[in-house]
């Protein structure tokens, strides 16, 4: 591993770099409008971007998940090596339960984890689904794009493979923490004993989003997932997502995230997109990929965010996904970056449960945290 401190960390950036982004700048600073001209530029300037919790969690390191990234691509890693190993700080992090290791079970109380990752030089691609007992999904996505000629391995059979190709199998990837949380939420709704699975259903969405309240689960984790997407400086594009799903889904249950052109599309000749949020809402349209032809059109990144988030709030009628307004009662966050290096962070909502939505980004300029594009303003509070 390339060590390279604050000091090169900005030069190496702003030498490989073109024109130097502002600091604090949001994607609509950057200049993006709907057709203005190409957003495609052979090669550019490194830039990481990811999901909010790609810059809070260090697992007792040094660096977060976008500085790592950062780091090795300017030290001239490979690019999806780079994401990788950036996103394994999170995933190895017992403190983010939305993650990994320690992400919070399904409905069962055991861990099930999804990743995909897509290579935009070698344009290759794998994925997991409902893997468990390993704490890095991405490494094993990793492993089925470069070890077979499949896009996507599930359940015990991903298992099977992770451990025939070397990978630790744990019997149980709880923490103390989310073990907790789960006991907590059995212990509210087992009790119910509802005649209808609807009513039951309805009734654990309602014991969640009262956990929610009582900060016992944090609404930013209900769909919590990190995405991280890079470009080097010579316009390498990759990208990465890697859940532990829906808090107390369904065993089984599978979202967006290690399925292609949803939670993660990536054309390395034009750009990448990924996601969080409600993996259900983003799988109806496969919106990563349809962000990347809107990149492919010239249309900057946040534009081609926006065009998606409009999709899904075009496709959301069902009664019971809507607020009292008629608009999505979820979240839904696009994390875009072209092959020039320009990128955006795009959400449904400025804010959820009162709580500002955020994105990740390394540049020249150094690690920042800055607040999403939103399609509908402020989300609805917490109830």
């Amino acid at each position: 591993m390339v060590r390279v401190g604050r000091r090169e960390f900005v030069k190496a950036g702003a030498a490989a770099g073109t024109a130097a982004a502002t600091g604090g700048a949001t994607a609509a600073a950057q200049g993006g409008t709907a057709g203005a001209g190409p957003a495609i530029a052979p090669g550019g300037r490194p830039v990481v971007v990811s999901s909010a919790n790609g810059h809070r969690h260090r697992n007792g390191g040094p660096r977060t998940c976008v500085e790592e990234a950062f780091q090795r691509i300017v030290g001239g890693d490979d690019v999806l090596d780079a994401l990788i190993a950036g996103v394994a700080i999170v995933e190895l992090d017992p403190e983010d339960d939305s993650v990994g290791f320690g992400g919070l079970p399904n409905a069962d109380g055991v861990v099930q984890l999804d990743a995909s990752v897509m290579h935009g030089p070698k344009r290759r691609a794998g994925a997991v689904a409902a893997l468990e007992g390993v704490r890095t999904p991405s490494q094993v996505a990793r492993a089925v794009m470069e070890y077979t000629d499949h896009h996507l391995i599930v359940g015990k059979g991903a298992q099977d493979f992770a451990r025939n190709v070397g990978f630790k199998v744990e019997a149980d990837l709880n923490t103390t923490n989310s073990r907790a949380k789960w006991l907590e939420w059995k212990r509210r709704t087992d009790p119910g004993h509802f005649p209808s699975p609807e009513a039951r259903e309805e009734y654990r969405r309602k014991v969640t989003l009262e956990m929610m309240r009582e900060g016992l689960i944090d609404p930013h984790h209900c769909w919590g997932t990190i995405n991280c997407n890079g470009v080097s400086a010579r316009g390498d594009v990759c990208g990465v997502t890697t859940t532990s799903g829906l808090s107390f889904k369904i065993p089984g249950r599978v979202g967006d995230s290690p399925i292609l052109g949803a939670g993660l599309w990536v054309d390395g000749e034009v750009g990448v997109a990924g996601s969080t949020g409600r993996g259900e809402a983003n799988l109806f349209s496969l919106a990563s990929r349809l962000i990347v032809e809107e990149l492919r059109r010239g249309r900057h990144p946040k534009d081609a965010g926006m065009e998606a988030l409009k999709r899904i709030r075009e496709n959301t009628v069902e009664k019971r996904l809507l607020t009292e307004k008629g608009l999505p009662d979820f979240y839904v966050t696009f994390y875009v970056l072209d092959r020039s290096g320009r990128y955006a962070g795009v959400d449904l909502y400025g804010t959820w449960h009162g709580k500002p939505r955020q994105f990740a980004v390394a540049t020249e300029n150094g690690p920042q945290i800055l607040p999403v594009e939103s399609l509908l303003g402020e989300g609805p509070p917490a109830r």
